[in-house]
């Protein structure tokens, strides 16, 4: 069964920098063959898509963080990650991460900024 481990959240101030990581597990699947999204939910909101690399490593920055995060990954360890910079109180959510294709969802990692 396919796992998804969100880590790396934390409280920082804003204007500060957090990376999240998110590792698959349990899967044949290599995160380089298929893509990989950064969702987050804050209190009383849907989640929406941040962020997603393509298979081919095409990104896709959502326009509330774009040039503030950015996504990447490192395919020998099978992990997508997060970068947060610049980060304001409207960024704090739960962060979570799944296969764009869909299918289950980890526990998430918890990020608040202070303003």
């Amino acid at each position: 069964q396919v796992q998804f481990v969100e880590s790396g959240g934390g409280s920082v101030q804003a204007g500060g920098s957090l990376r999240l990581s998110c590792v698959v597990s349990g899967s044949t699947l290599r995160i380089n063959n298929i893509g990989i999204d950064w969702y987050r939910q804050a209190p009383g909101k849907q989640r929406e898509l941040v962020a997603r690399i393509t298979p081919g490593g095409g990104t896709y920055h959502a326009d509330s963080v774009r040039g503030r995060f950015t996504i990447s990954r490192d395919n020998t360890k099978n992990t997508a990650y997060l970068q947060m910079n610049n980060l304001k109180s409207e960024d704090t959510a739960v962060y979570y991460c799944r296969f764009s294709s869909g299918g289950s969802w980890g526990q998430g990692t918890q990020v608040t900024v202070s303003s």
